[in-house]
């Protein structure tokens, strides 16, 4: 290795990957800072489904790295990693172009995990990528469209049935948001919508067990019920198998079969490849085969390389794979590698889970705030997306606005004993910070039937 390498080279530009480069550039970093991803796009995920749906365009949930970079100084790389060596500190790419350096970030994520189903890979649509999304929309449009034409009832039950296989945050999302558009599709055609039919097969007896958002079960079951089209929630359903025209399912001991032209597989995520090729013993990875990392986010046997997101889990720690951990860590691992360059020692990660945001169809959510209270329907729908359209990392909103969301500071303010339509308004000014969290209060107070308190809100401001 080329000993006068001062480089710091990011591979995977997803939450930590993108906001530790951006961090570093807003930090003015004196060393170089090279970002590399196959992707031209970055893909805000908790927002696929507003992309998806048409609720959002390209530009806010898909845009360019080109345009995020702009100014930044970070040198961006569209390319493939195909290997990885840590002892000789060198990244090579499928162009065979290879870069030295004296820092590494991974941030690779995770991959879809299909769990060795049978034809789960080949015939299942995932959905974590833009192009996941188009493809998905393509087809789903083409099984409408056939439906209305064929006279065959069997046939067009089939076209007509949609299967989300995994009941965690991902299936219960996907599957909210399909019982109420694709009725509006169909009936747009000129279908009869009540014969949209969206099933979600549930591994376990419970929806949503063991995830972040678990809290939230009893108001994503009732919603997911109030849809345009009722989701039908089959429990204790292990998929065994996936064909192109069924599911194949194992429940209470018996095999049943699901005809149906689309499934849609949400059933949990995967280390990526070329995190598991990497030379960490079994020892130093967790019972995922993620990189156990030290607080610090630097590997136990390369200090020189630091790890966030999916691809990495910290020592006697349990972080949900949540967008915001990922946010969280990628401007901790940017605050190290600029002590570090500094002669500084670097300082364990703090990571504030300030509760969750989940979708539960159009214009409709959940959110649990602070681990307080929690928040149903459209004011739910509104504080997720005063949530997130400040973390965007668009050129039209300020970085210093978008760093707020993970600023300590917003968050010192404590909800002690307000009412709750306090709460909700106080909420949703933290989270949105500035004019989003504004206009949202405004709309808030006046569902609230509060409406004095909305010119208190805008002089405060």
């Amino acid at each position: 290795m080329n000993s006068k390498v001062y480089q710091t080279v990011i591979v995977g530009a997803g939450f930590t990957g993108l906001f530790t480069a951006l961090h570093l550039a807003h930090e003015h970093y004196p060393r170089s800072v090279i970002l590399i991803d196959k992707n031209e796009r970055f893909c805000f995920k908790p927002l696929l489904y507003e992309y998806f749906d048409g609720e959002m365009d390209t530009v806010q949930v898909v845009p360019r790295f080109s345009e995020l970079l702009r100014g930044s100084g970070v040198i961006f790389v569209q390319d493939s990693v195909q290997s990885i060596d840590l002892h000789q500190r060198e990244v090579k790419l499928a162009s065979g172009d290879a870069y030295n350096y004296s820092n590494l970030v991974l941030a690779l994520g995770s991959v879809t995990g299909y769990h060795h189903i049978e034809g789960a890979r080949e015939n299942a649509f995932p959905f974590w990528t833009q192009a996941d999304a188009i493809a998905l929309d393509k087809h789903l449009r083409h099984c409408l469209q056939t439906a209305l034409q064929t006279t065959n009832p069997q046939q067009r039950r089939q076209l007509l049935t949609v299967v989300v296989v995994g009941g965690g945050a991902s299936g219960i999302e996907m599957a909210a948001t399909l019982g109420d558009f694709l009725p509006h599709w169909y009936d747009a055609l000129g279908g009869d919508k009540s014969e949209i039919r969206v099933v979600l097969l549930n591994h376990g007896t419970e929806i949503l067990d063991g995830d972040i958002n678990d809290p939230l079960r009893s108001i994503a079951e009732q919603e997911l019920n109030k849809r345009i089209v009722s989701v039908e929630i089959i429990k204790e359903a292990e998929a065994t198998a996936v064909h192109q025209n069924a599911v194949e399912y194992k429940c209470r001991d018996r095999v049943e079969t699901l005809p149906t032209s689309t499934t849609i597989w949400t059933a949990g995520t995967a280390t990526h490849p070329l995190i598991q090729d990497l030379p960490i013993s079994r020892e130093h990875r967790d019972k995922r085969d993620r990189l156990l990392v030290t607080p610090t986010m630097q590997l136990l046997d390369f200090p020189e390389v630091f790890a966030g997101g999916d691809c990495a889990a910290v020592q006697d720690s349990s972080l949900p794979p949540t967008a915001q951990v990922a946010y969280q860590q990628g401007a901790n691992i940017a605050r190290n590698l600029k002590a570090i360059a500094f002669g500084e020692d670097p300082e364990p990660a703090k990571i504030n889970i300030r509760g969750t945001l989940l979708k539960l169809g159009l214009n409709d959510a959940a959110a649990n705030l602070f681990n307080a209270f929690e928040v149903a329907g459209e004011p739910a729908h509104l504080i997720r997306q005063g949530t997130y359209l400040t973390l965007l990392p668009t050129p039209i909103h300020d970085f210093k606005a978008t760093t707020e969301w993970v600023n300590e500071e917003i968050f010192h303010h404590h909800l002690g004993t307000q009412d709750v339509s306090k709460k909700v308004v106080q909420a949703v000014e933290l989270v949105g910070a500035g004019i989003v969290g504004t206009l949202v209060a405004r709309k808030l107070l006046k569902m609230l039937g509060d409406e004095d308190k909305t010119d208190k809100v805008s002089r405060d401001k």
